[in-house]
C-alpha cells in the first residue's frame, strides 16, 4: 500500500531529522545501512556454520568407522 504524500513526507522529514541528530528515537541512514549488511553477514555466517556442521559430521563419521585389513 503507498503512503499518501502528506505522510510520505512527514516520514521523510522525520528520517532528515534522525540523520541530522534532531531525533534519537530513530536510525540514521547510515545505521540503517550498517543494519541491513550486518544481517546480511549473519545470514551468510549461518549457512557457512551450516555447512561446516555437516562437514564436521560427515568426517567424523569416516574416522570413526572400524578399519578392516584388506584381504590377501
Amino acid at each position: 500500500m503507498r503512503e499518501r504524500p502528506k505522510e510520505a513526507l512527514r516520514g521523510w522529514v522525520r528520517q532528515a531529522e534522525a540523520d541530522h541528530g534532531k531525533r534519537d528515537d530513530r536510525l540514521t541512514t547510515a545505521e540503517r545501512e550498517e543494519l541491513m549488511q550486518l544481517r546480511k553477514e549473519k545470514t551468510e555466517l549461518k549457512r557457512a556454520n551450516e555447512i561446516l556442521k555437516a562437514a564436521r559430521v560427515f568426517f567424523a563419521q569416516k574416522i570413526d568407522r572400524p578399519r578392516t585389513r584388506p584381504s590377501r
